[in-house]
């Protein structure tokens, strides 16, 4: 299953490996990334292949790093964001 994952926080050193190495972890596969810096808040997108882990297992995984790294991570399916484009 693909999925669309957020990453929000303010700016600091480690953000982009925290977040790959838990989702490695997982076996999680990035297919696409995108991110920038608005002021001092870091914002990231990143589009992923969970393989056979649920949404709600990678969240749970991920809430971990987020919270040793002072950010919001959010975990959704990307079935979602193509079922809002179809309308």
């Amino acid at each position: 299953m693909k999925a669309i994952i957020s990453v929000t926080g303010v700016d600091h050193v480690g953000i982009v490996a925290a977040v790959a190495t838990g989702l490695a972890d997982l076996d999680v596969n990035i297919l696409n990334i995108s991110q920038t810096i608005m002021s001092d808040y870091f914002t990231m997108i990143l589009q992923c292949d969970l393989n056979d882990k649920s949404v709600t297992d990678v969240q749970q995984h991920m809430d971990h790093v987020a919270g040793s790294q002072g950010l919001k991570v959010r975990v959704q399916s990307a079935a979602i964001f193509d079922a809002m484009h179809k309308i």
